[in-house]
């Protein structure tokens, strides 16, 4: 369980209960969810706040078997933030992830959503998506990128168009490429450090890993996140730093068939992620690092709904046409969306919380 879910009034917050466990059917189990707010679905709660349910809830969650027995429970908190927190302000952000945020969606989405809101939204980035100039939405996303990646990529761009060439917090020193989020504000946000910076990354860091090297492999996830964190708050102490917990796969291995035939499955990857999800909370809940806290990002997203489907006949005998998932880790374009208002939640609770 993440240790807040984020709310705002107007917008749809979920949690879907096979995101929270690992285990090949969900179906299998029952969910029991108490809290005052909200609806207990079969497959998720979900809550839409009114402006007079600003506050705080417990949320708790009990899992029963099919002989009714008790294998599992846990609670976090829902934080239902006011929609107009920052309301007039100007701030800036700087979104920072892989191929789901190059896609550009999830940021359109945010800045739409915090625009809308009343406040002037200055995005941080060399990205406009897929290489394009940035303009009001732009960010620092790249497809196949890790946290490794924005730590240690250095090469010269073959052309104009070989826009990951190199990691844009990497500069020269002494001949040599370091790390430095002082230069890269100063050449990209005019010297002037973001109020907020949101990393979703880890799909590309566990993507192959394997039962027998999971271990090592997080170990050294984290200790490149460790070292880019490390860097932004030495030059931006005031920033607040938000991860996004890893989004789960599609729910069907439909979508990892289509995108990779034999070389990984659904439940390899998803065992990963859930790994992973697991030493984010544990190294960075609860306010364990200042100004640094987590988007519960894997919590509110529909893998089963909100992921890209592909109608194909059922086989070649039989013409009939069925939908399967089509693509193992994108989200379609209602699963970037939900993303976005889980950030959005996020930035809004942090606006509340500076009053």
């Amino acid at each position: 369980m993440p240790p807040a879910v984020y709310a705002v009034p107007g917008i749809e917050t979920n949690i879907y209960f096979d995101n929270l466990v690992l285990t090949i059917n969900s179906a299998n189990y029952v969910f029991d969810v108490d809290c005052p707010k909200g609806r207990n679905d079969a497959k998720r709660w979900r809550f839409i706040p009114s402006d007079k349910e600003i506050g705080s809830y417990t949320w708790e969650l009990k899992v029963f078997n099919s002989e009714n027995e008790l294998v599992a429970k846990g609670s976090t908190k829902i934080i239902v933030s006011p929609s107009e927190a920052g309301k007039g302000k100007n701030i800036s952000v700087l979104m920072i992830g892989d191929s789901l945020t190059n896609s550009t969606i999830y940021p359109a989405a945010v800045y739409d959503l915090m625009t809308k809101s009343g406040i002037a939204l200055t995005m941080i980035g060399n990205n406009g998506g897929r290489g394009r100039k940035p303009g009001k939405i732009a960010h620092e996303g790249y497809g196949g990128w890790a946290w490794e990646t924005f730590c240690t990529k250095w090469a010269e761009p073959k052309n104009d168009k070989d826009y990951r060439a190199k990691s844009r917090f990497l500069f020269l020193k002494n001949g040599k490429p370091e790390l430095d989020f002082k230069a890269y504000v100063d050449k990209y946000a005019k010297g002037r450090n973001p109020d907020f910076v949101t990393i979703m990354l880890g799909t590309n860091d566990v993507f192959r890993c394997t039962e027998e090297n999971i271990g090592a492999g997080l170990k050294k996830i984290m200790s490149f996140a460790d070292t880019f964190i490390a860097e932004i708050q030495k030059h931006a102490p005031d920033t607040q730093i938000g991860l996004a917990l890893t989004v789960p796969p599609a729910s069907s291995q439909d979508a990892f068939g289509s995108n990779y035939k034999c070389s990984q499955t659904r439940w390899q990857f998803r065992r990963n992620q859930f790994k992973l999800v697991e030493v984010m909370l544990e190294k960075f809940g609860n306010g364990k690092i200042k100004n640094v806290s987590l988007i519960p990002a894997y919590a509110g997203i529909d893998c089963e709904n909100n992921f890209p489907l592909r109608k194909e006949p059922v086989n070649s005998r039989d013409s009939q046409s069925v939908k399967r998932h089509s693509n193992g880790v994108h989200p379609a374009k209602s699963g970037y969306e939900q993303i976005a208002d889980i950030f959005y939640s996020w930035l809004k609770y942090k606006l509340a919380e500076k009053k």
